[in-house]
């Protein structure tokens, strides 16, 4: 793979940086990227503090053992990255250097003496930059993203993260004029000493973050310094963000708030608010994530509907567990199993997601690509709330459809449902319609195209061709013509798109039709309508004899 470095930096401290950085690993990890998260900040290291729970190995190395490495002659830097176990995720961490087994909070006793006998700018007169490209390669061979906590303010070791290391820039900001002082100019720094260097890099693409913003009291001064800080960081905007996309809406996406609860220690929101609400940080770092994870791109698609561009970014590379979930009232839980037990013979993979059971709720992972509500009567409150929720992530700008599928029982009025399933074209299981024919139908659609002919579709198709032999010649009521006549154009409309389930079903209302005969003194059959029985026998008869040949 090529993964991509993306260096987090600020001008000053204490504007949430590393905990940005961090969160935003934890995101992309779980969203099925493989991330390493890099402590650059060297006078001050502090990233392992977010990871200090999850290290199931501490790390005896990091980012000055790279310097040593050189200075001892080595062709490629020794292992020092350990692995972070988040459970759900490939995530792992290069500290700024060995932690102390003793206080594992603490970098190494010998870490401060170490780091502060690094000359940097000694080390690339002697050759450093090509080992530390070296170092680059490997990390971009090895993981999509490469996150690299950058020390603040303008120094050496600043000037290595922003300049020689990454592909694009994070820039962590508050709404105070010491920030804002400085913002754009980093960048242009940064651009400046690439130019320099004698590797090929494009000019900087860097995204702005307004962090720690407050505006749940004084809102009119947040609005001010919101616009204001807009202002400022417009530039920043230019060579990514889509034209349609004002700069100001676009950097609202890109605040984080100020939570104080958030504010104490290192924390990792994004593991506890597993399905934020707008309010919550979790929230604002989702839609942070879902930018770097899409390279900065398809910004028109996050304005319009900011939920499915984070889905879109959370499924790209993740398998899904299941290709089906199949919800169901209580009331139809016996059809729903006969669904499941019809849908895995054909190879599906699918489970039941009973309605109503609140952990569903609670679920932040999405096991199953499509999702099929089994509607008995009406919808559920609870059905209305999964298909909601799947519909919210269903949009992928990479064109991976997932759908949502209806079935009704019988006697379910399809005119009762809520309008966003009325424009569905639900299955129905008629009296006639088997669970194995509904099932068949939905592995078609699951699969993007019919599913092989069986005897099953051959029963179907002798039973409708028997229907229209056993129209009778004379009908008690002339009325009954335009009865049958429908039938025979939805039988029509059915044979063509396929819908056996269907076909079947109006193939029993046919038969309940040919019941009402007359012995002499009734309407006779058109002839229209006769050569109308006659064409679409001649053509289901067709269609059963190509199954033999």
């Amino acid at each position: 793979m090529t993964g991509t470095v993306i260096t987090f930096y600020s001008y000053k401290g204490g504007v949430g940086r590393s905990s940005t950085l961090a969160n935003v690993a934890v995101l992309l990890a779980r969203w099925g990227r493989k991330v390493l998260v890099v402590d650059w900040d060297l006078e001050a290291p502090g990233l392992h503090h977010y990871f200090h729970s999850l290290l199931p190995t501490l790390p005896e190395g990091g980012v000055i053992d790279l310097a040593y490495d050189f200075l001892t002659g080595a062709e490629s830097p020794r292992q020092h990255i350990v692995s972070v176990d988040i459970g759900d995720g490939s995530l792992d961490l290069l500290a700024a250097g060995g932690l102390d087994p003793d206080n594992p909070r603490r970098t190494h006793p010998s870490y401060l003496s170490r780091m502060q006998r690094i000359d940097w700018a000694d080390l690339y007169e002697r050759g450093f930059a090509p080992f530390l490209e070296r170092c680059r390669e490997k990390w971009a061979e090895d993981y999509h993203f490469v996150l690299i906590d950058s020390r603040t303010g303008i120094s050496d070791t600043a000037g290595i993260c922003t300049a020689h290391l990454p592909d694009r820039l994070v820039v962590v900001f508050t709404a105070n004029d010491q920030n804002l002082a400085d913002v754009v100019d980093v960048a242009d720094r940064a651009n400046t000493a690439r130019d320099k260097l004698p590797y090929d890099r494009p000019q900087h693409m860097v995204l702005p973050i307004l962090s720690r913003f407050d505006s749940r009291v004084e809102y009119q001064r947040a609005e001010e310094w919101h616009h204001r800080c807009a202002e400022v960081v417009a530039p920043l905007f230019a060579n990514w963000l889509a034209k349609s996309v004002p700069e100001e809406l676009m950097l609202r996406h890109l605040t984080l708030p100020y939570i104080s609860y958030w504010s104490f220690g290192e924390q990792l929101p994004v593991r506890e608010e597993l399905t934020p609400t707008p309010e919550q940080i979790a929230y604002a770092l989702e839609t942070v994530a879902a930018v770097i994870c899409q390279q900065f791109d398809r910004t028109d698609l996050l304005v319009d509907n900011r939920d499915a561009y984070v889905a879109a970014a959370r499924s790209r590379r993740r398998e899904f567990e299941l290709d089906l979930l199949v919800s169901s009232p209580r009331s139809a839980q016996r059809v729903a199993t006969e669904l499941i037990t019809e849908l895995h013979a054909l190879g599906v993979r699918v489970d039941q997601s009973l309605s109503a059971n609140v952990d569903f709720l609670d679920n932040a992972r999405e096991p199953a690509k499509h999702l099929c509500l089994v509607v008995d009567g009406e919808v559920s409150r609870w059905q209305i709330t999964e298909a909601e929720r799947f519909l919210r992530h269903a949009l992928d700008p990479d064109g991976d459809e997932r759908q949502l599928f209806c079935v009704l029982t019988h006697g379910t009025d399809r005119a009762q449902l809520p309008g966003f399933l009325r424009n569905l074209r639900p299955l129905e299981l008629a009296p006639a319609t088997r669970p194995v024919d509904v099932a068949r139908e939905l592995h078609g659609l699951i699969a993007g195209g019919p599913t092989p002919a069986t005897d099953n579709d051959q029963d179907v198709l002798r039973q409708a061709a028997a229907a229209l032999r056993a129209v009778p010649v004379e009908m008690p009521y002339p009325a009954q013509f335009a009865l049958v006549e429908q039938v025979l154009q939805d039988m029509a409309a059915a044979l063509d798109s396929g819908e056996l389930s269907l076909l079947r079903g109006l193939s029993t209302g046919l038969e309940g039709l040919n019941k009402f005969r007359v012995n002499g003194g009734g309407a006779t059959v058109p002839p229209d309508l006769r050569a109308g029985i006659a064409a679409l026998r001649e053509r289901i008869d067709r269609r059963i004899r190509s199954f033999t040949e």
